[in-house]
């Protein structure tokens, strides 16, 4: 048998897009996910002239417009040329906004960055849960024909964190669990049985990274005077990712910085990005505040009440009686606003106390009900909480993981599928069995 090459595996997110080959333990480029283009005027006009129109529309429109068409940056390129560029995102809360942008946006991935050929390589691409199948069929268009790739297999973002949390050596080799998935843009929290998602369960938490700098970005206004205001966000960012950890219990977290503040209070220094004048900030109660919004949510808004640990347990109660062992067994944490210290060990505490609590409900109500001493005991139900080493990139690991599988052609939809089918063949991809 000839050599495959390594499948290229890509996981574009709202915020940042990670990209690589599959069998590396990480993404060999994350950028954010970000594009800048050239409004010339009368974009809109030309706009008109698709890919096949260029070569009908007079020479010198075509050539003209061939240049223009390569005329963008992505990526911190893009960030870079925002002056002189309109810069956008493709991607919204993680479903893509603009499909011809986003073309672009891979153009420039697989040329500019992995420079690959794509003729020669399968590739793995991740979706949003609930993704529209339309949005199958488009991304399988752009892959097919404009790249004439190999193979292309679409998979669900919360069967590969799943698999990536095979890595941590803490649960069992199932694709059976909850994946708790927070990114910049949005949280999900997904159940999945048996490499399915159970789409009608799945609750959408509009609390991500975003949201808990804007609220450190708010804290420290309130307080600190030292911080230019055109730098207030990058602040807030590096704060948010270096000191904040998540609390036990938030008040005796207050009273051990109003006692001892000198061993808690930390001491920041910053550069000014124009100027080049250090300055510092005192980083006080944000270290610990910023995480809490997931766990009391109405510290930071008015409008979502539901505490991430509360919402998680709605989840599983609301799935099929037979998979929720299975679920609170196997809590999954994936995407970089997960990565708080001890987040895991708070989320699997609360999470605890709510079961616990029902089962202790439940066995006093049987007690009642039989009109008898005997009193039923319930068989206590295990919640675990994994979180691993590879736990920020744990879509692209598990894409990386299970591509990299001798399995994985077999599931690929092929271009001689796409070419005897069309594109409705990406409307549906099969699922991994436990593979490992």
């Amino acid at each position: 048998m000839a050599h495959r090459l390594p499948t290229v595996v890509i996981d574009n997110g709202t915020g940042y897009t990670k990209m690589g080959y599959s069998g590396n333990n990480d993404p060999a480029f994350i950028i954010p996910t970000a594009i800048a283009t050239r409004e010339a005027p009368g974009a809109s006009a030309g706009g008109t002239v698709g890919k096949a129109g260029g070569a009908a529309s007079g020479g010198n429109v075509a050539s003209k417009r061939g240049i223009d068409d390569l005329d963008y940056f992505i990526g911190d390129e893009a960030v870079a040329n925002g002056k002189t560029y309109a810069v956008s995102s493709p991607i919204r809360h993680g479903q893509v906004d603009n499909w011809d942008l986003m073309e672009k946006f891979h153009q420039a991935c697989l040329f500019q960055y992995l420079r690959c050929e794509p003729e020669d390589h399968a590739f793995l691409l991740t979706e949003p849960p609930l993704n529209a199948p339309e949005n199958r069929e488009f991304t399988a268009e752009i892959f097919f024909e404009s790249f004439g790739v190999k193979g292309l297999y679409i998979a669900v973002q919360a069967v590969l964190a799943l698999a990536a949390s095979w890595t941590s050596g803490k649960g069992e080799q199932t694709l059976t669990g909850t994946v708790i998935d927070s990114g910049d843009g949005v949280t999900h929290v997904i159940p999945v049985a048996e490499g399915y998602v159970i789409g009608s369960s799945i609750k959408h938490v509009p609390i991500a990274g975003r949201d808990i700098t804007y609220f450190v970005q708010q804290l420290l206004r309130e307080r600190e005077n030292s911080i230019p205001p055109e730098e207030s966000l990058e602040v807030a960012k590096r704060i948010k990712e270096v000191y904040s950890y998540v609390c036990p219990d938030i008040v005796k977290e207050f009273r051990k910085y109003e006692m001892e503040g000198d061993k808690w209070i930390k001491r920041a220094d910053f550069v000014h990005s124009v100027t080049k004048k250090p300055y510092s900030v005192d980083v006080g109660f944000e270290r610990f505040m910023a995480p809490e919004i997931f766990f009391n949510p109405e510290i930071a808004s008015s409008d979502f009440l539901t505490p991430l640990p509360d919402l998680v347990d709605q989840v599983i109660q609301s799935c099929p009686i037979d998979v929720r062992r299975g679920l609170y067994k196997n809590i999954v944490l994936s995407g970089g606003s997960t990565m708080f210290k001890d987040f895991s060990k708070r989320l699997q505490r609360d999470i605890k106390r709510m079961v616990d609590f029902r089962l202790k409900a439940s066995e006093v109500a049987s007690q009642i009900n039989l009109k008898t001493e005997e009193q039923i005991k319930a068989r206590q139900i295990d919640v675990n909480v994994i979180s691993h080493k590879k736990q920020r990139y744990a879509v692209w690991f598990g894409g990386s993981l299970l591509a990299d599988t001798p399995e994985f052609f077999s599931y690929c939809h092929t271009k001689a599928q796409y070419e005897e089918y069309g594109p409705s063949i990406a409307r549906y991809n099969k699922v991994f069995g436990s593979i490992l």
